[in-house]
């Protein structure tokens, strides 16, 4: 499945999960929309692309459950809002399993995951602003 295939099961887990206080918390705050608007979506995806297969696609994770940082990049953000930050909450709620490597295409339902949140983080009013 791509993206596109995809968007129907990243809009059903995007509404249970705006039904958790955890993930409807995190938002991108105006520094990190700059971040995705000088950079471009495709560099967005090689991001995610990257920090998926660094930090979550092996099978065993030392640090699992600690290894995405809260900030600092949007995909970060993005990891954490959509419950793909670790190993544990990917089984939780996308019912991937944990104790063996990530496959491509669930890499890729990840990363497409992750972009989807982003761009509708996009065009959503920023956290405090008033429209």
């Amino acid at each position: 499945m791509n993206f596109e295939e995809n968007t129907v099961r990243y809009a059903q887990i995007s509404a249970a999960l705006s039904r958790s206080r955890f993930r409807s918390r995190f938002r991108l705050g105006l520094k990190d929309r700059q971040y995705i608007c000088d950079r471009g979506w495709e560099t967005m995806r090689r991001h995610a692309a990257e920090l998926v297969a660094e930090r979550l696609a092996p099978a065993f994770i030392p640090n699992d459950g600690k290894q995405t940082p809260m900030r600092g990049h949007p995909v970060f953000i993005a990891q954490h809002a959509t419950a793909c930050c670790c190993r544990g909450c990917l089984e939780k709620w996308h019912k991937i399993p944990s104790g063996r490597a990530l496959t491509a295409a669930e890499q890729e339902y990840i990363v497409g995951m992750l972009l989807f949140w982003m761009q509708r983080e996009m065009t959503s009013p920023l956290p405090g602003s008033r429209r």
